[in-house]
């Protein structure tokens, strides 16, 4: 199995996994053959990636770190949120935390806690999914640090509703596709505190999970926004939301930008390490972000091409590589495994788009 865009689908390819809309509607079901319909279909539900089964990739498998059915019925409570909006907002609190704790539990279910990209994405739900990502995101760093139980829920319930500020901002500046004026710039940045407010007033929601709505945006260093705080004034939920929210925004497609590659992103995020962002959950976050997801395609130093086929939790930018393409760009007519891990003389050099 690998992920690919539509647009390098050919007809007659095996569809590996369900693609699903933003309603929850199996739009292609796995084992189904790719059609130019289909691609017509996808197109107009925002959907631009989906996986497929061949014979280079046969074999992989591509883990959900959480299950697709909660992802589904997370994304249904956001929007049943957006759309019933009233002021005062009323959070349907008991829900948003038994959803938390199904993500919590879907999580400690895999043998290895690495996220990975392997969610198919629609452009129109950037919203929605944006706020499961950093959820899961937040929480599997939350994990690595051994976070209890309760802090853990508490930084689930926050990182997921981190934007809730954002219904306070009018559309057409959210979703604009040129550069923000300083006026438009300056509205954005009211919505950390509307999504404190709006936390706060919520008695069953804990402060914990209100302050990461109002300072996921703040920076260590001191160049963030609202209060401009610094360092540990900065509650460590929210320093950990902020590197989960730059990470998702950043390889996500947007309207105004395309997505970068999730290598690209976790260098990027190192690189401001102890500047921007908290060095100690920096080094957290590599731990268990995948820099190359399962079924991607990498080039090797070698000039070979392969297929990432698993991690390696201890070093997460050396997986394990089926090379399927040799130095001289000739097909392979038997694959091999290399463990980057295992031998220091190869590397990744670049993406292989597939």
């Amino acid at each position: 199995m690998r992920k690919v865009s539509i647009e390098n689908v050919e007809c007659g390819t095996k569809i590996a996994k369900n693609v699903i809309s933003s309603d929850g509607t199996v739009l292609l079901a796995a084992g189904m053959l790719m059609q130019n319909e289909y691609k017509r279909r996808l197109n107009a539900n925002g959907i631009t990636d989906l996986f497929i089964e061949d014979d280079i990739s046969s074999g992989i498998e591509i883990p959900d770190v959480v299950k697709q059915e909660i992802r589904t019925e997370a994304k249904a409570l956001i929007k049943d949120m957006v759309n019933k909006t009233t002021i005062p907002v009323n959070i349907n609190s008991s829900k948003v935390l038994e959803l938390v704790e199904k993500i919590i539990e879907s999580i400690l279910s895999n043998d290895q806690i690495i996220f990975s990209l392997s969610d198919i994405r629609s452009v129109d739900d950037y919203t929605f999914e944006h706020s499961i990502n950093v959820c899961i995101i937040s929480l599997i760093i939350g994990m690595s640090i051994d976070l209890d139980e309760n802090k853990l829920k508490e930084l689930g319930v926050g990182s997921l509703l981190h934007d809730i500020g954002k219904l306070f901002i009018n559309d057409e500046i959210l979703k604009k596709p040129d550069k923000l004026t300083f006026d438009e710039f300056e509205q954005i940045k009211k919505h950390s505190v509307y999504g404190f407010d709006i936390l706060k007033s919520n008695n069953d929601i804990a402060m914990s999970s209100a302050y990461i709505a109002l300072g996921h945006h703040e920076r260590v260093d001191g160049s963030g926004y609202p209060m401009k705080l610094k360092g540990d004034n900065i509650h460590q939920s929210a320093r950990i939301v902020a590197i989960a929210d730059v990470y998702d925004a950043l390889t996500s497609e947007r309207v105004y930008r395309t997505r970068q590659k999730p290598h690209e992103v976790v260098d990027y995020i190192v690189s401001l390490s102890g500047k921007q962002f908290d060095e100690e959950l920096v080094n957290a976050f590599v731990r268990c972000i995948a820099h190359y997801p399962i079924g991607s395609g990498v080039v090797l130093s070698s000039n070979e091409r392969g297929i990432v086929t698993r991690f390696n939790k201890s070093i997460p930018n050396r997986p394990v590589v089926r090379v399927v393409i040799d130095e001289n760009g000739e097909m392979l007519v038997k694959h091999k495994e290399l463990d980057l891990s295992e031998n220091n003389s190869l590397y990744i050099v670049d993406v292989w788009e597939m």
